[in-house]
Protein backbone atom coordinates (compact mmCIF):
# COMPACT_ATOMS: atom_id res chain seq x y z
CA UNK A 1 0.00 0.00 0.00
CA UNK A 2 1.81 3.12 -1.16
CA UNK A 3 1.73 6.06 1.20
CA UNK A 4 0.89 4.00 4.27
CA UNK A 5 2.32 5.53 7.46
CA UNK A 6 1.60 5.91 11.14
CA UNK A 7 -0.06 9.29 11.60
CA UNK A 8 -0.20 9.31 15.40
CA UNK A 9 0.15 7.28 18.54
CA UNK A 10 -2.00 7.92 21.62
CA UNK A 11 -0.37 7.34 25.02
CA UNK A 12 -1.54 7.93 28.57
CA UNK A 13 0.67 10.23 30.65
CA UNK A 14 0.24 11.73 34.09
CA UNK A 15 0.79 15.34 32.93
CA UNK A 16 0.24 16.06 29.21
CA UNK A 17 1.54 19.64 29.46
CA UNK A 18 4.82 18.48 31.05
CA UNK A 19 5.31 15.74 28.46
CA UNK A 20 4.41 18.06 25.56
CA UNK A 21 6.92 20.64 26.81
CA UNK A 22 9.58 17.92 27.05
CA UNK A 23 8.89 16.79 23.47
CA UNK A 24 9.02 20.37 22.22
CA UNK A 25 12.36 20.88 23.98
CA UNK A 26 13.97 17.60 22.96
CA UNK A 27 12.65 17.11 19.44
CA UNK A 28 11.62 20.59 18.24
CA UNK A 29 8.00 19.52 17.90
CA UNK A 30 5.04 21.81 18.47
CA UNK A 31 1.56 21.51 19.96
CA UNK A 32 -0.87 20.90 17.13
CA UNK A 33 -4.04 20.76 19.23
CA UNK A 34 -5.14 20.47 22.83
CA UNK A 35 -8.44 20.15 24.57
CA UNK A 36 -10.97 17.92 26.26
CA UNK A 37 -10.93 14.20 25.63
CA UNK A 38 -13.07 11.16 26.36
CA UNK A 39 -14.37 10.49 29.84
CA UNK A 40 -13.63 14.03 30.98
CA UNK A 41 -9.90 13.70 30.30
CA UNK A 42 -7.50 16.01 28.51
CA UNK A 43 -5.33 15.49 25.43
CA UNK A 44 -2.47 17.39 23.83
CA UNK A 45 -1.30 16.52 20.32
CA UNK A 46 2.42 17.30 19.93
CA UNK A 47 4.54 16.58 16.88
CA UNK A 48 5.25 17.83 13.39
CA UNK A 49 2.90 18.75 10.56
CA UNK A 50 3.07 15.10 9.40
CA UNK A 51 2.77 13.08 12.63
CA UNK A 52 2.16 13.48 16.32
CA UNK A 53 1.86 11.83 19.69
CA UNK A 54 -1.48 12.29 21.46
CA UNK A 55 -0.84 12.71 25.18
CA UNK A 56 -3.91 11.70 27.17
CA UNK A 57 -4.73 11.87 30.85
CA UNK A 58 -7.97 10.90 32.53
CA UNK A 59 -10.03 13.13 34.77
CA UNK A 60 -9.23 12.81 38.47
CA UNK A 61 -6.95 9.82 37.87
CA UNK A 62 -4.03 9.09 40.19
CA UNK A 63 -1.45 7.15 38.26
CA UNK A 64 1.22 5.03 39.94
CA UNK A 65 4.59 3.84 38.66
CA UNK A 66 2.95 0.47 38.00
CA UNK A 67 0.64 2.13 35.45
CA UNK A 68 3.71 2.99 33.37
CA UNK A 69 5.71 -0.22 33.81
CA UNK A 70 7.79 -1.02 30.74
CA UNK A 71 5.97 -3.21 28.28
CA UNK A 72 2.56 -2.45 29.71
CA UNK A 73 1.59 -2.41 26.87
CA UNK A 74 4.10 0.00 25.31
CA UNK A 75 7.79 -0.95 25.10
CA UNK A 76 9.05 2.40 23.82
CA UNK A 77 8.42 5.29 21.47
CA UNK A 78 11.01 5.52 18.68
CA UNK A 79 12.02 8.95 17.44
CA UNK A 80 14.33 9.46 14.45
CA UNK A 81 16.57 12.53 14.63
CA UNK A 82 19.26 14.00 12.38
CA UNK A 83 21.58 15.03 15.24
CA UNK A 84 21.82 12.24 17.81
CA UNK A 85 24.52 13.91 19.91
CA UNK A 86 22.63 17.23 20.03
CA UNK A 87 19.44 15.47 21.05
CA UNK A 88 21.28 13.54 23.74
CA UNK A 89 22.69 16.81 25.10
CA UNK A 90 19.12 18.18 25.35
CA UNK A 91 17.98 14.98 27.11
CA UNK A 92 20.74 15.41 29.69
CA UNK A 93 20.00 19.15 30.05
CA UNK A 94 16.37 18.21 30.79
CA UNK A 95 17.61 16.16 33.76
CA UNK A 96 17.05 12.77 32.12
CA UNK A 97 19.58 9.94 31.85
CA UNK A 98 20.40 8.37 28.48
CA UNK A 99 21.27 4.66 28.51
CA UNK A 100 21.86 1.64 26.23
CA UNK A 101 23.88 3.49 23.61
CA UNK A 102 24.42 1.32 20.57
CA UNK A 103 25.69 1.59 17.03
CA UNK A 104 24.61 -1.07 14.61
CA UNK A 105 23.32 -1.00 11.07
CA UNK A 106 21.46 1.02 10.08
CA UNK A 107 21.92 3.65 12.82
CA UNK A 108 23.16 4.88 16.18
CA UNK A 109 20.75 5.03 19.11
CA UNK A 110 20.21 5.58 22.80
CA UNK A 111 17.27 5.34 25.16
CA UNK A 112 15.88 7.42 28.01
CA UNK A 113 12.90 7.36 30.37
CA UNK A 114 10.59 10.37 30.72
CA UNK A 115 9.25 11.44 34.14
CA UNK A 116 6.44 8.86 33.87
CA UNK A 117 8.96 6.10 33.12
CA UNK A 118 7.91 5.85 29.46
CA UNK A 119 10.89 4.70 27.42
CA UNK A 120 12.02 6.51 24.26
CA UNK A 121 14.46 5.18 21.68
CA UNK A 122 16.26 7.99 19.85
CA UNK A 123 17.93 6.89 16.62
CA UNK A 124 19.85 8.58 13.83
CA UNK A 125 20.46 6.98 10.47
CA UNK A 126 22.52 9.95 9.23
CA UNK A 127 25.53 9.73 11.49
CA UNK A 128 26.13 5.99 11.75
CA UNK A 129 29.89 5.85 12.09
Amino acid sequence: MPGLRIEHVNVTVSDPARTAHLMETLFGWHIRWQGPARDGGRTIHVGSSEHYVALYTGRDVRYTAEDFAKGRPLNHIGVEVDDLDGTEARVVAAGLSPFSHDNYHPGRRFYFLDPDGIEYEVVSYRDNS
